[in-house]
């Protein structure tokens, strides 16, 4: 049965039958506008569609495409039939015929093809959704002459296409492409998102790894520090790091978060002593546009960036007395406000603060606060300095040696030259870890392949007091100088003497010495300075002098 409408005639489907009607094309583009646009899902709005255009066209399914000429491949992102839809990525090859083809048809907007089987075009994806046998409309969408994709309408077995329905269908090609390329342009977006959160979830892994899992001397000099971290790490309790610069007080907040239930959650670190007085308001708490002169849009803050995570505030001891207080009252309230705001923003945040001032001095002095200082000192970590875990210092060439050699790109590591390593645990290390780290990278660019060297250490070590200023006649001859290790063995000897051979605990050499006691024992042992068992078994008695 054949239908002939005009331009201002469709026809109403029903079961079995059809019946011409009067089309009025500003309601017709209107409400089929409104369906297309009417849903984020592209599937969705392709077939609420297809439910409103059978009213206009003999119309069984709807699908759309998207086609990359470059490569020739055809997607099928989304189908609709009367009864369900869904979203696709059906990809075929089309064939050479059917790309030429493409290519000569692209002026032509919309394509009537008779039978989509007999076509080489619509053949492949005819065959992927089946109704080969079917009448298909093609429509190429185009915004500002950019080819985003086609749209095609399946017919009804029995009832071509006529010029009628091709006019209804073009009127509908620039919603259709609106809402392709905002389809397009999500997916993209989407795409964007699963990379970064991909990438997100291997750097945290990675970031985990080094300083959750990996922390240099957690087997030794740092193993209490380690275990009392590990214990606090479940907890949302408020830490308190303390110790010398450059003794790996990051590292620990690092570990402790990576270690704690908000691990998934972000990391977020402030240095206190580098954000000026007059900018600590907006970098912690944010503003709002137009808050003060040059707050030319919103700024997240810190303590908001944080939420949900750990905030490391570093070098707490810099923050002003204006600053203590607000901090305080965050802490009290777990609320803030940006600058310039009135909304109330609510906080989930665990505190980890850090610093290498005495605060207990700070406190006597009024520089800061009692009632701050005691909300932070929930759980306080001392982290010992370089010199009193002197066993570390191998491990913590090694690891700086390989961390250097990969950023500088080195192809060969180099080995240490002999006596380099009892060089460097001989030396006070006034910079701790960190000008370790240094001083390996430093040898590194010296050595041009060459065994390290640190023959700059001693010259460090020795500046302060250098033996020219001596009076030549106070000046030891080459005879009186003792070895390095006969010195220490001396000066352990008269430790041990004024603590009557006691080697830890209060009192105990190693107090004295300021060393930590495995440290101090196995250093013994290598020089040769006996101690409990020994000492008795040999009846020696330290050396008084």
């Amino acid at each position: 049965m054949r239908f002939h409408v005009n331009a201002d005639v469709g026809f109403k489907a029903s079961v079995g039958r059809t019946v011409p009607m009067r089309i009025d094309k500003k309601g017709f583009f209107r409400d089929a506008t409104l369906k297309i646009c009417g849903s984020l899902d592209i599937e969705k709005a392709l077939w609420q569609c297809l439910l409103y255009i059978r009213d206009f066209l003999p119309a069984s399914q709807m699908s759309l495409y998207i086609y990359s000429q470059k490569t020739g491949v055809a997607e099928i992102i989304a189908h609709a039939t009367e009864a369900d839809y869904r979203a696709l990525s059906i990809k075929f090859m089309m064939c050479e015929k059917g790309r030429q083809q493409v290519l000569e048809q692209r002026s032509i907007r919309i394509h009537n093809v008779p039978r989509a089987g007999d076509d080489p075009v619509s053949a492949p994806a005819m065959k992927c959704l089946g109704g080969l046998d079917l009448p298909i409309l093609f429509m190429d969408l185009v915004i500002e002459s950019e080819f985003l994709g086609t749209v095609a309408v399946h017919g009804a077995t029995g009832i071509p296409f006529g010029s009628a329905h091709e006019k209804l269908l073009t009127m509908l090609n620039e919603p259709f492409a609106i809402a392709l390329s905002n389809h397009l342009r999500y997916r993209k977006l989407q795409e964007f998102n699963d990379v970064l959160v991909d990438r997100n979830r291997y750097l945290k892994n990675e970031l985990r790894m080094i300083s959750g899992v990996d922390v240099i001397g957690a087997n030794f000099g740092l193993k209490e520090v380690m275990d009392m971290a590990r214990q606090v790490a479940p907890m949302d309790s408020p830490v308190l790091l303390m110790g010398e610069t450059g003794v790996g007080k990051e590292l620990i907040a690092s570990t402790i978060h990576n270690l704690s239930p908000r691990r998934e959650g972000p990391l977020i670190k402030v240095n206190c002593g580098a954000i000026p007085e007059g900018l600590m308001d907006s970098e912690l708490f944010g503003h709002e546009k137009g808050a003060f002169t040059g707050a030319i849009s919103r700024k997240i803050g810190r303590f908001e960036r944080a939420n949900g995570g750990t905030l490391f505030l570093d070098e707490v001891g810099e923050l002003s007395q204006e600053a203590q207080v607000r901090l305080l009252r965050v802490l009290q309230e777990k609320e803030i406000e940006r600058v310039g705001g009135t909304e109330t923003i609510r906080t989930d945040i665990r505190i980890i603060a850090a610093t290498h001032r005495d605060l207990e001095k700070m406190l006597g002095s009024g520089r800061f606060r009692h009632d701050l200082y005691y909300r932070l000192k929930v759980f306080p970590l001392i982290i010992p300095p370089l010199r009193n875990r002197v066993s570390d210092i191998p491990s913590l060439v090694q690891h700086f040696i390989q961390k250097k050699c990969i950023e500088m790109k080195m192809k060969i590591i180099p080995s240490l030259a002999e006596n380099a390593l009892e060089q460097l645990l001989s030396y006070h290390w006034p910079g701790n870890v960190r000008e370790l780290e240094n001083a390996v990278e430093r040898a590194l660019i010296l050595c041009q392949g060459a065994p390290l060297t640190f023959k700059e250490i001693m010259v460090t070590k020795t500046s302060s007091n250098p033996i020219r200023h001596i009076p030549h006649e106070m000046q030891p001859n080459a005879k009186e100088l003792l070895s390095l290790d006969q010195a220490m063995a001396r000066h352990i000897q008269k430790a041990l003497a004024v603590s009557n051979g006691k080697v830890e605990g209060r009192g105990g050499a190693a107090e004295l010495l300021q060393i930590n006691p495995r440290t101090l024992r196995h250093r013994m042992k290598k020089i040769g300075v006996p101690f409990g068992r020994m000492l008795k078994q040999k009846n020696h008695q330290p050396i008084q002098s």
